[in-house]
């Protein structure tokens, strides 16, 4: 077959991907989004103009060499794509499904300049989803160098950082405060966006490069940090434990029966397996109209994981579908979600009550959780965000009938990790100060650090970003002749 020219690359048109639709998929937990095909891959490769300085490349946190791998996708050589792609991104699954390629990596595509952008995201999910199917490929992994890393936190960061530094030959492990690894992509992301089974593959990949997982393991009560360096003899640590201290309203009533943290509600939902309800009776209260705060991609989450519990409740007793609001103080325009994540809320139901801000809940007699009072809001000058400021309109307040109320606005990290560990500096937001960005290098020797715990809440794909750049320099320090 010819190669085509770059014109007629530019007129295919981007290949949607199948999802399932609305009506079925706010009844369970499945994966909403399908996948390509081999044949749609291969045509959506084809619009890929292999740029010759691919603004793509620069577009991505870890920086995949986008073009190559594409090519190599069209041209039918898959375990030259994977291999491509794995050579920089250890988690190209989870990647491919829930990164914000439109606002990084797509949006600089040239072919965004006039048309819809290569759909790099959805090529990448395609390769990795095709390696997982036949068993996943473990990396080579370098002779051993003698060297111990102890890494804090499974998600995205830690999770990064491991993996690159097994490959360098270093004995890595990972210490993880819940009972499953993954971080943020199991307790936080809905199985209908990303499938725990495909965290636990991608994993398993880690361990069989060598890397160690210990679970049910908090640093600064199992261990400090300090311990970690100069007792169990690890010659370096990095902290990826993330953001996963939930911010919350300040309003009277938040004490009531039915209020709860996004970061409560969806661990109870996804890493304790509230989402297999009935099988698996987790204490999750699911309410018949539920309103969550905020606008940001956990918002969405829970706003989606809320209304299928509430047809999956409703199922089993006969009873009235949850109705669901999200309740945000911003205009449409300021929404911080990812676009695909409102529209498919939108698609299967969830209500959007904008320029809207709580003021206060009321509760009954025994403690429950019964209202919310809110009040509307008119949009003025940037602030320091960039986003018009919210100011509220006087005489606009009036109630809304609520009996659960999920908060997501926000979270900042865990201080425990950082019990005795003083030189460990950090900011007034309770994130850690690093010297060195582009690193992560922290205030005390041999700890570097990175993710949300560094940036506070932010992108899974960013957060790997941050643990490839300190496993670069933690390689680096280690296999200093000095030392």
């Amino acid at each position: 077959m010819a190669e085509l020219t770059i014109k007629e690359r530019r007129q295919i048109q981007r290949h949607p991907m199948l999802a399932q639709e609305p009506a079925e998929r706010r009844t369970n937990f499945s994966e909403v989004a399908l996948g390509y095909r081999l044949e749609q891959a291969i045509a959506e490769a084809n619009r890929c103009l292999s740029c010759k300085k691919p603004p793509c490349v620069a577009g991505c946190p870890v920086e995949v060499d986008i073009p190559d791998f594409i090519v190599a996708l069209r041209n039918g050589d898959l375990d030259e794509s994977l291999r491509i792609l794995k050579s920089k991104n250890s988690l190209p699954a989870i990647c491919g499904r829930v990164c914000p390629q439109e606002t990084q990596c797509e949006i600089v595509c040239v072919l965004a300049k006039k048309a819809e952008p290569v759909a790099i995201g959805r090529l990448e999910r395609f390769i990795a989803d095709w390696d997982l199917e036949r068993g996943a490929e473990t990396p080579a992994v370098a002779a051993p160098t003698g060297r111990k890393v102890a890494i804090i936190g499974a998600g995205p960061a830690g999770l990064t950082c491991a993996a690159d530094l097994a490959k360098a030959g270093h004995k890595v492990t990972v210490f993880e405060a819940l009972h499953d690894p993954g971080g943020v992509l199991v307790y936080g992301i809905p199985e209908f966006r990303l499938p725990k089974d495909v965290v636990f593959a991608e994993v398993g990949c880690l361990e069989r490069m060598g890397v160690e997982f210990v679970s049910d393991a908090v640093i600064g009560k199992l261990y400090t940090i300090d311990e970690l360096l100069d007792e169990k003899g690890y010659d370096a640590v990095f902290i990826g434990s993330g953001a996963g201290l939930p911010s919350f309203l300040r309003v009277p009533g938040v004490n009531y029966n039915g209020v709860m943290s996004a970061n409560e509600f969806l661990t109870r939902v996804n890493l304790m397996k509230g989402y297999q309800f009935p099988e698996y009776d987790t204490p999750v209260k699911v309410g018949r109209k539920v309103a969550v705060i905020g606008a940001g991609n956990v918002a969405m989450d829970a706003a989606r994981s809320a209304l299928r519990l509430g047809h999956l409740w409703a199922e089993r007793t006969g009873g009235e579908p949850t109705v669901v609001h999200i309740v945000y103080r911003r205009s449409p325009a300021e929404v911080p979600a990812r676009a695909e994540e409102v529209h498919h809320a939108g698609e299967e139901g969830v209500i959007f009550d904008f320029l809207t801000n709580p003021v206060e809940l009321y509760g009954d007699e025994n403690g429950n959780l019964c209202g919310m009072r809110c009040i509307r809001m008119e949009l003025g000058e940037p602030d320091d965000s960039g986003r018009r400021r919210p100011i509220p309109i006087e005489g606009s307040e009036f109630d809304m009938d609520v009996d659960v109320v999920v908060v997501a606005l926000g979270t900042s990290p865990n201080p425990l990790v950082f019990h005795n560990a003083d030189e460990l500096e950090r900011t007034k937001w309770g994130t850690v100060k690093v010297v060195d960005e582009t690193t992560g290098l922290t205030t005390k020797d041999r700890v570097w650090a990175g993710g949300d715990v560094v940036t506070g809440a932010a992108t899974v794909i960013s957060a790997m970003g941050a643990g490839k750049s300190a496993a670069t320099d933690i390689h680096r320090f280690l296999m200093d002749s000095d030392r």
